[in-house]
């Protein structure tokens, strides 16, 4: 679950619920592969990023073999952002959107 304290010094969660999952989206990419510069308007859209929470059902069930802190490819399409730490990365995705998860042998 994502932390973070307010400004009253409450601490505050992020929990998702259902068959969901909290992601961290990797930053947007400045420069394509070949090392060409784009400028500050034009980014290259990025859908992979990191698990940050696992909502309970997801964890619990076999079907889904993602873990905490897991990279993943994600369809962005149904992924709600949460607007949390200003930084505009955390996605509340469903399950059904995580199509790949990126595994060292």
């Amino acid at each position: 679950m994502a932390v973070s304290k307010s400004k009253n010094s409450e601490i505050e969660t992020v929990e998702p619920i259902g068959t969901r999952v909290l992601i961290r989206k990797d930053e947007d990419k400045k420069q394509t592969k070949s090392g060409i510069h784009l400028p500050d308007k034009i980014e290259i859209p990025t859908i992979t990023g990191r698990i940050v929470a696992i909502s309970a059902q997801v964890e619990s069930d076999t079907d889904y073999p993602i873990r905490q802190y897991d990279r993943v490819l994600f369809n962005p399409k149904d992924a709600i952002p949460v607007d949390f730490e200003g930084d505009n990365r955390l996605f509340v995705v469903p399950i059904e959107d995580i199509v790949a998860v990126f595994r060292k042998e």
